[in-house]
């Protein structure tokens, strides 16, 4: 058994994940071994940091939003220290790639979790692609749901594209997430006809990209992740406050989740507000992950003929878990 801790720090959120994991059997597919291991949970945290604030205008991470996420990532690494931590990864995604202030960001995680001999990872899609797989299909293998897996992680950057049963066979991460598209269109409360159709031409610019490379047709089960894949679920399932334990696993109609993303892209922000579910940080952006997300589901519908679609909580920091032990 090893104690270890993981950290995913995306452009809207950083999250934690410290866990136990006792080694598994090795899977072998073709010509990839892969390590399982089971996971247990000691304690998971999510905080809305914004760190992508501004980027896609101005190339650079903010001040304040720089100073936001180093003093989470601070406190991450005490609670490290607190739990008794083996080992810790920190990955970074789509924010400190693109910004011309990521050294900054770097040396800063770098000093927040000295003694762990954390070097913080700006991952590749690929790698990113393939961390969020690993998080994501365990569950599905063992519950026997319908393969080939297609696992969509919908960041605040970035949406990547993952297809595979027991390994990755294709993977493409495009730049269409909730953050960036916000500030590139959405900008009206609600959004206006306009914007909305702006916004739709680029992720079905990217959707075209992401399919040279990621085949959709033939998808067994289409599993969603992130922070606003379940905010969606939760909203489908009419929940009056979040519950991850009833939102992980889920699997619900196509028309119920597609109704549920066209009601939430539509709502003003003080309408969005109200819902019990909402984690504040995501009122102004959950709009733009509804319209990506709808669009997914509605292309695999297109390709596969998928009549219902899954919900993950295990994700990308799942899979940052267990690559550390």
């Amino acid at each position: 058994m090893t104690r270890v801790g993981a950290v995913d720090c995306g452009t809207n959120s950083i999250r934690l994940l410290v866990a136990d994991i006792a080694e598994g059997p090795e899977v072998t597919d073709g010509n990839q071994v892969t390590h399982g291991g089971r996971l247990t949970d000691v304690l998971r945290r999510t905080e809305i940091v914004r760190l992508g604030q501004g980027v896609d205008v101005t190339g650079a991470i903010a001040p304040e939003a720089m100073q936001r996420t180093l003093a989470q990532a601070s406190e991450y690494a005490a609670q490290c220290r607190e739990l008794g931590a083996e080992r810790v990864r920190f990955v970074a995604t789509s924010a400190s790639r693109d910004a011309s202030n990521a050294a900054e960001f770097v040396s800063g995680v770098r000093a927040a979790f000295d003694g762990f001999d954390v070097e913080p990872e700006v991952v590749s899609g690929d790698e990113e692609a393939s961390l969020s797989f690993a998080g994501a299909t365990g569950d599905l293998l063992s519950a026997g749901a319908p393969a080939p897996y297609l696992v969509v992680d919908l960041g605040g950057g970035s949406t990547e594209l993952v297809r595979g049963t027991t390994a990755v066979e294709a993977a493409r991460s495009v730049d269409i997430g909730c953050v960036r598209l916000t500030e590139r269109h959405l900008r009206s409360d609600p959004p206006t006809r306009s914007q909305v159709s702006a916004a739709l031409a680029d992720v079905h610019a990217a959707l075209d990209l992401a399919e040279r490379t990621v085949d959709l047709r033939g998808v067994g089960t289409l599993v969603g992740l992130a922070g606003s894949v379940t905010t969606i679920t939760a909203h489908a399932l009419g929940l009056t406050a979040y519950d991850s334990a009833t939102i992980h696993g889920t699997r619900l109609p196509v028309g119920q989740v597609v109704d549920a993303c066209g009601d939430l892209l539509h709502r003003t922000h003080a309408q969005r507000a109200e819902l019990g579910f909402m984690h504040p940080g995501r009122v102004d952006v959950i709009g733009a992950g509804a319209l990506v997300w709808r669009a997914v589901i509605e292309r695999l519908v297109d390709r596969s003929g998928i009549t219902d679609v899954a919900t993950s909580e295990k994700d990308i920091l799942d899979g940052i878990a267990l690559s550390v032990a």
